[in-house]
């Protein structure tokens, strides 16, 4: 073979592996492109403080477990801030959320080191009296110390500043109230409240479907300001307090000591002084599940090795004027609150989030 022919052939062969090399370089290029701009939407989306809702055949797992079609749900995580008790006061909480058949579901996890479930409870005092332990440095609805473990949403109706700046444009601080009140700027405005109460409602299993509206703060005519209760035609819960305000009236059955720290109405016994030692307790809150539009919302909750994860239910319309609808194409706008052992100090999401359902 001639130097001339090997050249040539060396030219033939060197083209040949360029002309090869060129469909898997463009390959390359576009599945490269396409894991970027699969990053840079998850990116944005977190940024923009979106929570997608995916349609999926069947309901998610409801018992604080995270099954295949909770993880195939992509998760918003959001920084609240401000809390009482939580460690700086500060928690990451991970939502997610998923649609099945006319149902929406939320999954939210959290980092809370305490399960706070003492809520102002009756202790026997060495005398015999009885008394409700309190915070001490309560002055009035807010209790830090005997409370339970709280998470809320609060979902706009038609807050025009609330699609704007979120739940901030409902918080008022101030007004004869060591936390602040709570109340949109405007008379006819509302906002959907979804409270999670570790005792009061999560022990069953629901969460306090509840409002807000511009009703401002007056101490005699409107103590709560803005926050209202969606109605009901029973169930709830209750103080568990003697007439004479001095000792529990029910307890627990077989009249057995505390925990736990609640009472199911259903279950409820007298109470009997003579079954009790000093520095036992009772209960101070009697529990059943709301009926009515106050009942709305389904709840568990689970806590395991300092995490709490909760999972909120609902219809997608409830047709209740105090309730958010799920039934248009656009992004609902909402907030995220939790409350480490505490009536009022809750940690809060800044700025904006938006739901958007796939």
């Amino acid at each position: 073979m001639t130097t001339e022919r090997r050249a040539s052939e060396s030219i033939k062969g060197g083209n040949a592996m360029k002309r090869s090399w060129k469909p898997i370089v463009t390959f390359t290029v576009i599945a490269i492109g396409l894991l970027v701009g699969l990053a840079v939407g998850h990116l944005d989306a977190q940024q923009k403080n979106i929570l997608a809702s995916k349609k999926v055949a069947a309901a998610p797992a409801l018992d604080g477990s995270v099954d295949a079609t909770w993880s195939g749900a992509q998760p918003l995580v959001v920084k609240v801030i401000g809390g009482k008790n939580l460690p700086g006061g500060t928690t990451e909480v991970s939502l997610r959320s998923v649609v099945a058949g006319d149902t929406i579901y939320f999954q939210a996890q959290y980092k809370d080191p305490t399960q706070s479930l003492r809520s102002e409870p009756w202790q026997k005092q060495a005398d015999g009296s009885w008394k409700k332990l309190k915070d001490p440095d309560d002055k009035g609805g807010d209790n830090n110390t005997y409370y339970e473990d709280k998470l809320a949403m609060i979902w706009n109706i038609s807050s025009p500043a609330f699609e704007q700046r979120g739940c901030m444009a409902a918080c008022h601080t101030g007004e004869g109230k060591p936390y602040g009140n709570k109340y949109l700027p405007n008379p006819n405005e509302r906002a959907d409240i979804w409270h999670l109460k570790g005792v009061r409602t999560g022990t069953v299993g629901q969460a306090d479907d509840q409002y807000l509206d511009g009703t401002r703060y007056d101490k005699d005519k409107a103590p709560e300001a803005g926050r209202k209760s969606d109605p009901k035609t029973g169930g709830g819960y209750v103080d568990n307090v003697s007439d004479d305000k001095k000792g529990p009236n029910f307890a627990l059955k077989g009249n057995k000591p505390a925990p736990p720290y609640w009472i199911v109405d259903a279950d409820k016994e007298p109470f009997d002084d003579s079954k009790y030692k000093a520095g036992d307790e009772v209960p101070g809150i009697i529990v059943a599940p709301f009926t009515g539009d106050r009942g709305d919302i389904r709840a568990g909750v689970t806590w395991k090795d300092g995490v709490y994860t909760v999972v909120m239910w609902r219809k997608l319309v409830t047709n209740s004027e105090y309730d958010v609808q799920f039934n248009e194409k656009k992004e609902y706008a909402f907030g995220v609150a939790v409350f480490d052992n505490a009536q009022v100090r809750h940690a809060f999401t800044p700025g904006v989030l938006k739901l958007i359902i796939e």
